[in-house]
Parts: C-alpha cells; sequence; structure tokens
C-alpha cells in the first residue's frame, strides 16, 4: 500500500490555480510520497477526495497542505484541520455526471463541459469549477489552439469564473481523471460523445439543447433595434420568398453578429427566432475547430444536411472566429465555407457570433456569405440602468438601492456581468439573513459584489484599482487639477465637451523625477472616476515577432474601446515610443510608435478612452506623440518642497498612530532632496523602528523617527531634477 501522511491542511493566498483543483505540497513532502506534479493524490478529511499535486512556494512548511477554498469544501474542512494523504492512481474517467444552475447547464454544452474539465481529478459529490486546468502537466492533453477560457466568458460572463458545478456520479473509482475519451455530461441531460478516433468524432451530436425556452426581447433591453433588424430578414426570407420571387430578387440569410462578449447576441438569435417561429440549432465553433479536420467537415455537413431537413431553421454559429480565423487560416476553413455557401443557397439562415471580429476571416463577409452585419454596442450608463432592472425585477430589494448609483459605477459592464453583479449580491443578502422571514437584498449587498465582479472585457487587465483617490494625494494642487480637467472631465461629462462643440484632450503625459507620484497619481484618478483602466509597461508591449508588437497595440486599444469609459495607463512610455530612427532593433519599435500614432489620433475614433503616459525621460519619446490630439498635455509632476512634503507625510501618516512629539511641519522642512516616494518610506520605517523597540507598542515616538532618518536616504538626484525642471519651463504654458 502507499504510503500516506498526515498534514495540516490550510488555505493558501489567491493564486493563479485556484478553484482548478491543484494542491500544493513541500517538495520533500512529494518525493516521500514519491509523486511528481501533476500526479492525482488521495486526500482525507471530513471527506475523502482527490486533487492534483503541485510544488508550493519557496519558503513553505513540510508540516502544510496547501489548498483553495474549494478543495477545503470538498474535504468538510472549511476551517482547516489534519488530513491525510497519499498517492492515487491515474485512473480515466469512463463516464461523469454534473449538476449545476440552470443557466449554466442551458448555455454550456457536453462537449464544451469536457473541454473545461480536462485534465481534472474528480469524486462523487465534489464541487468542481469551470476554471480549466492548464497549470499543470500534461500539456498535450488539451487541443492545441484552443481558448477554453475565452469561449465560456462569452457564454457565461464573469459567471463562468464562480460557477460551481456537483459531480453526480463517475462510473469508476472516485478520484478518475477526466480525459477527451470522458462521456460527459449532465444529470439528466445530454452528454458528450467519447471521441478515441475520426470515425467517432463524426458521430458526435450538435450542441444543442431544444428544451431550454427561448428568452423573450422584453428581456434584452438595448438590442432591440438589432432585433427588428434580425426580425425582418428572417421573417421575409422565411415566409416571403413569393414575394421575392416576383420583384425578380432574392434575399441573403447570412447575418454575422459582433460585439463585447457576453452582451446578449446567442440570446438575441434565439429570441428573435422563437418570433418567427424558426428552430435554432447552436454549434460551438471551438469544438469543431479541436477536430481533427476530416472530423470537423464530417460534422459541418451533417449539421446542414440535418437543418435543411426540418423546416425554418437558423444555424447559429458561436465564437465563428475560432472556426475561419484570419491570420491563419486552415482547411477546414475552405470546407466551411463552402458549406456555409451551400447551406444558405438552400434556404437555411446562418447566424455566426464573435467578439473579436478583427480576427475573423474578411472573405466571410463576401455579399453571398455573411453579407448582413449587426453589431452590438457596449451599454451606456441609460442602458445599464434598465438592464439592472429587468435583471433585479424578480428580487426583493431594500429602499437604499439606487439601481442609478450602481448603473454609473459599472462602466464596461455588459449584460451578463450585470447578471453576475445581481447574483452575487443575492447570494451575499441570503448568507445574511439564512433565519430572516421577509430578507432583502440591501445596497451594501450591491457595494461588497462590485468588490469581486469585473466587467468581462477587463478580465486581462493589469492594474487592480486602488481604495485611494485624489484626496488622499499630498499637496500637488495644481497638478491634481489639471489631471481633473484632462481626464475626468472628458470621461465623467462627454455630454459637455459634445454640447460645447468641442473634442476633449485625447491623452496626458505625466513627466518629473522617480519616486514623485506619477504611478500613485494614475491609481489616485483611477479610484476618482468611475472608469476601467488599463495599464501596460512600455517593455512589456514589445516581443522580437515581426508584428505581434503591433498586434498588442491594436488589441490593447480595441479592450479599451470595448471597456469604455476607460483610462489608458502607459508607464515607462519612452520604452515604447522612442524617437524614430534611431533604433537598431530592426525597425520594431518604429512599427509600434506608428501604430501607437494611429490608434491615438487614426481613422477609427477613440471615444470615451482617455491615455496617460509617465515618465522620467520626456526627451526620449517620439515628439509626433506629444502633438494636439495626442498625448497633448505635458503635466509636469515636481518634487515637493517643505509644505508638500508636509502633506504627504500626513497622508503617510493616516493610519499610524504618532506621538505627539513628532511634528509632521517641522520634519517636512528638514527632508530636503527626498521624493514621495522617500517620505512614504520613512512613514513605514519609522512604525517598524517602534516595532523593533517593543512589540506591544502602541504609538510611533519622535525617537523612532530619528531612527528610520538614519535608514532612509534622499534618493533625487539634483542634475536630473535641474534638467526636468528646464525641460518643463520651455514645454508648458
Amino acid at each position: 500500500m502507499d504510503e500516506e501522511l498526515t498534514l495540516t491542511v490550510t488555505q493558501r493566498p489567491a493564486g493563479l490555480d485556484d478553484r482548478r483543483g491543484i494542491v500544493r505540497l513541500h517538495p520533500d513532502v512529494m518525493a516521500a510520497l514519491e509523486i511528481n506534479a501533476g500526479d492525482p493524490v488521495r486526500l482525507e478529511g471530513t471527506r475523502v477526495t482527490a486533487a492534483l499535486a503541485a510544488k508550493a512556494q519557496p519558503g513553505a512548511s513540510r508540516e502544510f497542505l496547501y489548498a483553495d477554498d474549494l478543495t477545503l469544501g470538498n474535504l468538510g474542512l472549511r476551517d482547516g484541520g489534519r488530513v491525510g494523504i497519499a498517492r492515487q492512481p491515474a485512473v480515466a474517467a469512463r463516464r461523469v455526471s454534473l449538476a449545476g444552475a440552470a443557466d449554466v447547464v442551458a448555455l454550456i454544452s457536453p462537449e464544451m463541459l469536457r473541454l473545461a474539465l480536462l485534465g481534472k481529478v474528480v469524486s462523487r459529490g465534489d464541487n468542481v469549477s469551470l476554471r480549466p486546468q492548464d497549470v499543470l502537466p500534461p500539456a498535450g492533453l488539451r487541443p492545441p489552439g484552443l481558448d477554453v477560457g475565452r469561449s465560456l466568458r462569452n457564454r457565461l460572463g464573469y459567471q463562468w469564473t464562480t460557477a460551481l458545478l456537483t459531480v453526480t456520479d463517475v462510473a469508476e473509482s472516485d478520484g478518475a481523471v477526466i480525459t477527451m475519451d470522458t462521456v460527459v455530461g449532465w444529470q439528466d441531460g445530454p452528454v458528450s460523445s467519447p471521441v478515441p478516433g475520426p470515425a467517432a468524432r463524426q458521430e458526435a451530436p450538435a450542441a444543442t439543447d431544444p428544451e431550454v425556452p427561448p428568452p423573450s426581447l422584453d428581456d434584452l433591453p438595448g438590442l432591440r433595434p438589432q432585433a427588428k433588424e434580425l426580425e425582418e430578414l428572417l421573417d421575409l426570407g422565411f415566409n416571403h420568398r413569393e414575394v421575392l420571387a416576383r420583384l425578380g430578387t432574392t434575399v441573403s440569410l447570412g447575418v454575422l453578429i459582433s460585439g463585447p462578449a457576453g452582451s446578449g447576441k446567442s440570446a438575441l438569435v434565439r429570441a428573435v427566432a422563437a418570433q418567427v417561429d424558426a428552430r435554432v440549432v447552436q454549434v460551438w465553433a471551438p469544438e469543431l475547430a479541436a477536430l481533427t479536420n476530416t472530423a470537423a467537415a464530417a460534422r459541418l455537413r451533417e449539421l446542414t444536411r440535418d437543418a435543411r431537413d426540418d423546416g425554418p431553421t437558423v444555424l447559429l454559429f458561436s465564437d465563428v472566429d475560432a472556426l475561419a480565423p484570419r491570420d491563419e487560416p486552415g482547411p477546414i476553413s475552405i470546407v466551411f465555407r463552402q458549406v456555409l455557401e451551400e447551406t444558405l443557397r438552400a434556404g437555411v439562415a446562418v447566424v455566426a457570433t464573435t467578439s473579436r471580429p478583427e480576427s475573423l476571416d474578411t472573405s466571410l463577409r463576401a455579399p453571398d456569405l455573411l453579407a448582413v452585419q449587426l453589431a452590438v454596442p457596449l451599454p451606456d450608463t441609460a442602458l445599464r440602468r434598465e438592464q439592472l432592472g429587468v435583471l433585479t425585477r424578480g428580487m426583493r430589494l431594500a429602499e437604499d438601492v439606487r439601481l442609478d448609483d450602481i448603473a454609473g459605477r459599472t462602466p464596461g459592464f455588459v449584460a451578463a456581468d450585470l447578471g453576475a453583479l445581481a447574483r452575487e449580491a443575492g447570494v451575499r443578502a441570503a448568507l445574511r439573513q439564512k433565519e430572516a422571514e421577509d430578507p432583502a437584498v440591501t445596497m451594501a449587498d450591491f457595494e461588497a459584489a462590485l468588490d469581486v465582479v469585473r466587467p468581462t472585457s477587463m478580465a486581462d487587465s493589469t492594474l487592480e484599482v486602488a481604495a485611494v483617490t485624489l484626496d488622499d494625494v499630498g499637496d500637488m494642487a495644481e497638478v491634481k487639477q489639471t489631471l481633473t480637467e484632462s481626464v475626468l472631465w472628458p470621461l465623467n461629462y462627454p455630454d459637455t465637451f459634445a454640447r460645447l462643440g468641442v473634442s476633449p484632450p485625447r491623452g496626458v503625459l505625466l513627466y518629473g523625477p522617480p519616486g514623485c507620484g506619477k504611478t500613485y497619481l494614475v491609481k489616485a484618478i483611477a479610484g476618482t472616476g468611475k472608469a476601467n483602466v488599463l495599464s501596460v509597461k512600455g517593455a512589456e508591449l514589445l516581443t522580437k515577432w515581426v508584428g505581434e508588437s503591433e498586434r498588442a497595440v491594436r488589441e490593447l486599444f480595441r479592450r479599451a474601446r470595448e471597456a469604455a469609459p476607460t483610462l489608458v495607463f502607459l508607464d515607462e512610455v519612452d520604452a515604447l515610443a522612442p524617437t524614430r530612427g534611431q533604433a537598431s532593433d530592426g525597425g520594431t519599435t518604429d512599427r509600434v510608435v506608428a501604430a501607437l500614432l494611429t490608434e491615438l489620433d487614426g481613422v477609427e475614433d477613440l471615444r470615451n478612452v482617455v491615455v496617460i503616459g509617465a515618465t522620467n525621460r520626456p526627451d526620449l519619446i517620439d515628439p509626433a506623440l506629444l502633438r494636439p490630439g495626442r498625448l497633448e498635455r505635458l503635466v509636469y509632476v515636481p518634487p515637493p518642497d517643505a509644505e508638500a512634503r508636509a502633506a504627504i507625510l500626513s497622508a503617510s501618516a493616516k493610519a499610524v498612530p504618532l506621538d505627539e512629539s513628532v511634528d509632521l511641519t517641522k520634519l517636512g522642512a528638514e527632508l530636503e532632496g527626498f521624493s514621495a516616494a522617500d517620505c512614504a518610506a520613512l512613514i513605514r520605517e519609522s512604525a517598524l523602528a517602534a516595532m523593533r523597540d517593543s512589540l506591544e507598542a502602541t504609538t510611533v515616538t519622535a525617537a523612532n523617527v530619528a531612527t528610520a532618518r538614519k535608514r532612509v536616504r534622499a534618493s533625487l538626484d539634483p542634475t536630473q531634477v535641474a534638467w526636468l525642471e528646464a525641460y518643463a519651463s520651455t514645454h508648458q504654458p
């Protein structure tokens, strides 16, 4: 029998492998169990479950097993405890059944479900998440080029990261691994087909669920113009062909619907099809793309043949860019185009949806293919208010709930995100009021939900918005006023600019000595304005591959447009946009500068998007980037003077209990050459000095501050400061 150890289980900090069925162990523990990273292990707490083993972070204890909240729940040890661990034989699951929320079951096909759960170890009664296990080997388990997370996000919005499923049956021993040969399905519902070879793949059924009732158009506010246009087209093509024949013309029933993930594209098609009494056959395009070319072609022809034989039918391809990519079209793209043309000639409507229209093969937009193009826009504040009204009409809301305020605080949210927000608020209200006779959802529940639910369009944002505002920034009154006018006014009051007939500033460049608060100012602006934030360091966009850097710039601004109103922060912008013609990298930075200039002031309008660049060396930036219409406002962030240093010290010490002997005004006057970062570091070091004196200390004294001053030195370079002040005197009004 394999050796079994007993460890103390503890919840690890949030990380990339959360809710992916992974536990982390000290390397010595893994060696004792004779297991490697990615091997399954048997865990026994109050319940018995299984998970995948991985190495813990450096400094981890040999006595602990580090697990996430999902694994702790499966162990029945929400508050931690002792757990037995042993090596688990790697057995492939033959058949797995799951149960989940009704909306998840309706939107996620068994094929997509299997791809999301690939590589996970499951046991009866366990909870599992939809987050794919793409952290540990084997790397070849998942079909190449398949982004399951993006497809799940397109279907469910933010809910895909929080939805939990229950394993109701495993047709093997508990602790079996889900593979591509596993038949995965919903309890008492459709199942996926095993795919051991091309023959079985050809027989796989379409990802449809005809029993799911279609949504009503009343439940889709903001999509009525698109619904009316699509309904007129389908009604004409299905029910009034004789009129077209008398006029000597035909109609193409090929439609491309583009819009942000989770905005309701597929729901729109199902609702309109119900209005014209048409059947919908929905196909998940990434599922076809994951098959071999032969199997995918056979599957396509089978789907279209069935659609032609059963009355008015809409063939709906979700995420069609996975099947016909623009940059790397393969044999299946050619077959898809041929099948699409034949299907439309047979009188079947074909509707394709995508959240990335720029990645779709442009040949599909030919007049005889996807000739009609509809766009689902990102909802504005008024539309989000209407959507919230629809989503919460079945909820009992307390009197303090202000949907107008919630709508104003959710820029970038689509319908699916707002639905996830309402559900999260409802769950929090239920947890608080389990015993209440008349429970209600309060504004506090929505406030808590806003802290965890992020808009789908911002899933890859690199900047966490801090809980600070411009009021927390010490001094800098002139700089804060300039930033308010240049950044916050365009984002919060676009109607005022339109009424006065002027265009708001497109961008701002912050420059100044290191450590003087440029990045902190951006975080404060993000906390003050009701806007999404995208942050990237200049060097992060540069790669050695030809065309990839420019693509990264285009993708950054595409996401910014989708999530508008958006603040784009380019840190160290001198590395991204140096003066052209002086680089020795084969022209990469020159092309990146050209792409950046085009995005900032090109043909495509950059509405409700403000760009902030930050640098210590404004002289290295290409001059074209600083002209009007681009980063037109240059804002010098100077080193703090005595008064400013006192204000910064006061802001930094807001939560620090200072003794009456500490005079921040006098201290600020003595810190000549200190930057804002130095002042903040001095306060931190003073608190540490107090702790060194006594761990029971309740205040920070002047003696602690004096000790800290011996450790913290001024970091400002007088030569650099003098040069930047000279630059500011010639480049700012």
